[in-house]
Order: C-alpha cells, then sequence, then structure tokens
C-alpha cells in the first residue's frame, strides 16, 4: 500500500484538499487530530509530557492547550520536544490503521511532514501552499486569536521555499473548482500508477 502525504502550513488549506480524497473513497489520516486526541487518551503520553512540561500541561485530565501553545510557540526546544515526544506514538497509530485496511494507496495528513522528516517514508508528498495573507485570515477566523499570534505559529513551521524542492507535487490552494479540479486529475494519476 502506497502512501502520500499532504502537508502545508497552517492555514494553507491542506484539510480542505484532504476533503475532497475522502468525498471518494480515499483514506485519508489525520495525523494533527490524532494527535490532539492521543494527547488526551494516551496515559504514556500523558506522563511523558507531563515529566516534560510539569503538571499544568494538564487540567482536568486533558491537555491544557494554552498553556501548551503558550510554551511550544514561544520556545523552539519546547517546540521540538514535544514533536519527539508525540509523532513517534502518532506514527505507530498510523502504522496500525493502515494496517486494517486495503487500499492502493492512503493520505496521510500532518501538518509537519517536512519537518518532522516522515515524507522520507512516503511514497509521494504533495505541498498545499496559499498566500500568507489568506493563511492569516483564514486562521483568525477558524482559532479566534490575534494577527500577532497567528504569525508567531506560522513563523514556527519551514516556510514554502524550504519545503518545495522537497514534495512531489506543489499545489496552490485557490478556488474551491479549482482546488477540485487538480484533487481529481492527482487522483487519476495516482489511479493510473498504484492501481
Amino acid at each position: 500500500m502506497k502512501v502520500i502525504g499532504l502537508t502545508g502550513g497552517i492555514g494553507s488549506g491542506k484539510s480542505t484538499i484532504a476533503k475532497v480524497f475522502k468525498s471518494k473513497s480515499i483514506p485519508v489520516y489525520d495525523s494533527d487530530s490524532i494527535a490532539k486526541t492521543l494527547m488526551n487518551s494516551s496515559e504514556k503520553l500523558k506522563l511523558k509530557l507531563i515529566e516534560c512540561f510539569g503538571t499544568s500541561a494538564y487540567s482536568n485530565g486533558l491537555l491544557n492547550k494554552k498553556y501548551i501553545s503558550n510554551l511550544i510557540f514561544n520556545d523552539s526546544i519546547a517546540l521540538n520536544k514535544i514533536n519527539s515526544i508525540v509523532h513517534p506514538e502518532v506514527f505507530n497509530d498510523f502504522k496500525q490503521w493502515k494496517s486494517k485496511l486495503n487500499n492502493d494507496y492512503v493520505i496521510y495528513e500532518s501538518a509537519l511532514v517536512f519537518e518532522s522528516g516522515s515524507y522520507k517514508s512516503n511514497d509521494y508528498n504533495i505541498l498545499v501552499t496559499s498566500e500568507l495573507n489568506l493563511r492569516v485570515e483564514r486562521i483568525i477566523k477558524r482559532d479566534n486569536i490575534k494577527k500577532d499570534d497567528v504569525l508567531l505559529k506560522i513563523n514556527n513551521q519551514w516556510l514554502d521555499q524550504k519545503k518545495i524542492p522537497l514534495a512531489d507535487y506543489v499545489f496552490k490552494n485557490s478556488s474551491e473548482n479549482e482546488n477540485r479540479k487538480i484533487v481529481l486529475s492527482l487522483i487519476n494519476h495516482f489511479n493510473s500508477i498504484f492501481v
């Protein structure tokens, strides 16, 4: 079974692109939401995060997102530390998820395909890009946060210019109709080489 990485910086619209794959019955593993679930459900992860970031990392048994966000988006060492704790658990979960399927290929959706190095184990990687001002608008609207906080999050991820040489396909997020057309042509392409 082939694995296609789907990535893009925060607010690039990769989740919107993932929905088109899902609409065509192609399994999509949403690693970002799985990471959030595992940080709240895995006792092993909870213990590691508390050991690393203190008891304030959890409140009433649930991840203290505000506390963790403030830590990791102001400190690249803390960001790398949390990624090194969470990503191996997510990848193990992905392997189990994939082992239960019988498809020719699956989509591995993650904001950090390149930063984490997981792109190396994928068969192909799709990078979704979008103009900075659109990304900022989307995140402000979605997360109800200030522009400065959005820019801090964006600046903690690799720039598109660093990711583009590593991607097999670069997808400029534009209109919904245009996006759909491009994804459908990619699906036809993957079907021709995998099926």
